[in-house]
């Protein structure tokens, strides 16, 4: 009997040691630039997306993941967890978008032994001494503005136009921008040790202005015409490339299994013109964007759903089976979320917006409902979406409220206003909107 003791003892102490010893997961966040529901294969897209199928297929889809209307203010909701109103951020910026001692993402999951990179778009703060080496990352390399031009790399004219850097110092390269941005994701991965890691890779792509190199184009089916439209679906094709290439790297490694993967586009899918001579001219084809977002109405810069609800996909092998998250989540449940799995503690309440959504993901709690805040460039339009109801206001040219009403559970497409029918709803979002308003501007950077 003591023999049989001492060997069940033993036994969970080594199961103990062996719990203990498990290793945090790395961690991989993608952002695609102005993505479109539509663009991508899984979606029905018109161009072909095999590693983003093939990550939906071994991964989960979260089919009601909504992001802010433009770029800057969903970065922003990513590295703090706050919706991007707090910041005052609602518009794509240059200005240094966080106040110096935010805990961003990066800064947390150092506190946790994590390494950290971005590789790609920052643009919270264009200058190089606000760029993200100022903000928890070890490593950072692309452009500290917005998007840029494919071969040149120059964001829009002016001061910020020279803005690709490696480390926070101003660099010039030759090459297409998805292969340097998906190449420093590579090396970095392959030059990791035993510490986890966050790596996150706010691709360029598709933003404009898209130029693509010939062998990309050739790959384009013959059905997809004109010239903008077939740069267009090369883009998103060069895209879905350099992911595969990122899994792949891992893969090598042996880290993929205890690997967070998430892929998601930082608005809607634009369809304004391509070669926009603000940017310095890399010859870029003339002609409207094909950005799709069908069957949703709107697009980026828009709070309808075609603006804010984005494809969105969650890998982690060891952990999730495959399937879809029906539940309603928002680009600031990301840092709760990943803050959590890595056991990276806040030692102060950081006012997070978002909420932890990994015990509905992994299927331990019940799929809850919810209500998320969304608020449109220059604060000109507000929208609440609380259970499947979504009441949008916007300011008119007349400078009047425009309200509406949408039942997304019986009206995804947003085709039918209620509002006029349903004034005691609208009554009642509009004081959950008023609650929720109450802590815009609370953490603008003035420091």
């Amino acid at each position: 009997m003591k023999r049989l003791l001492f060997l069940a003892s033993l036994l969970f102490a080594l199961m103990a040691g062996a719990y203990a010893a498990a290793p945090k997961p790395d961690m991989v966040f993608i952002i695609a630039d102005d993505l479109g529901w539509a663009d991508v294969g899984f979606h029905g897209g018109n161009a072909l997306t095999p590693h983003l199928d093939r990550l939906k297929g071994e991964g989960i889809e979260l089919t009601q993941h909504y992001v802010a209307p433009v770029c800057s203010p969903t970065r922003t909701v990513l590295m703090t967890g706050r919706c991007w109103s707090r910041f005052g951020v609602t518009t794509p910026t240059n200005t240094r978008a966080l106040p110096w001692d935010t805990v961003t993402l990066p800064r947390a999951l150092k506190s946790a032994g994590y390494d950290t990179c971005l590789t790609g778009k920052w643009h919270l703060g264009s200058k190089p001494e606000e760029g993200p080496n100022h903000f928890g990352f070890d490593h950072s390399y692309g452009s500290l503005a917005g998007g840029v031009s494919p071969w040149n790399h120059r964001y829009k004219q002016g001061p910020f136009s020279i803005t690709w850097h490696r480390d926070e110092k101003l660099i010039d390269e030759a090459g297409h921008v998805t292969d340097l941005i998906a190449s420093e994701a590579v090396k970095w991965i392959e030059s990791r040790d035993q510490a986890p890691f966050f790596l996150y890779a706010p691709f360029t792509a598709v933003h404009l202005p898209v130029k693509e190199p010939a062998e990309w184009l050739a790959r384009v089916p013959a059905g997809i015409t004109g010239d903008v439209a077939r740069h267009y679906a090369a883009s998103v094709m060069h895209l879905d490339a350099a992911v595969g290439r990122i899994i792949t790297a891992l893969e090598k490694k042996g880290r993929r299994e205890n690997t967070i993967i998430v892929f998601t586009s930082d608005n809607g899918g634009s369809t304004t013109e391509n070669n926009d001579l603000k940017y310095p001219d890399d010859h870029c084809p003339s002609g409207k964007l094909t950005g799709n977002n069908l069957p949703l109405r709107g697009q980026k810069a828009s709070v309808y759903e075609g603006g804010t609800r984005v494809p969105t996909l969650l890998s982690w092998p060891t952990k999730l089976k495959p399937g879809s998250f029906p539940g309603v989540a928002q680009i600031t449940d990301w840092m709760p979320t990943l803050c959590t799995l890595a056991d990276a503690q806040p030692n102060q309440d950081l006012q997070w917006d978002g909420i932890n959504l990994w015990p509905q993901l992994s299927g331990t709690e019940p799929v809850k409902p919810r209500a998320i805040y969304t608020v449109g460039p220059s604060f000109n339009a507000r929208a609440v979406r609380d259970g499947d109801w979504k009441l949008i206001v916007s300011v008119t040219e007349a400078k009047s409220e425009a309200t509406e009403l949408y039942d997304l559970a019986t009206d995804p497409n947003e085709t039918t206003d209620l509002a006029a029918k349903l004034p005691d709803k609208v009554t009642t979002l509009r004081a959950r909107m008023d609650e929720l308003s109450k802590t815009d501007r609370d953490a603008v950077a003035k420091d």
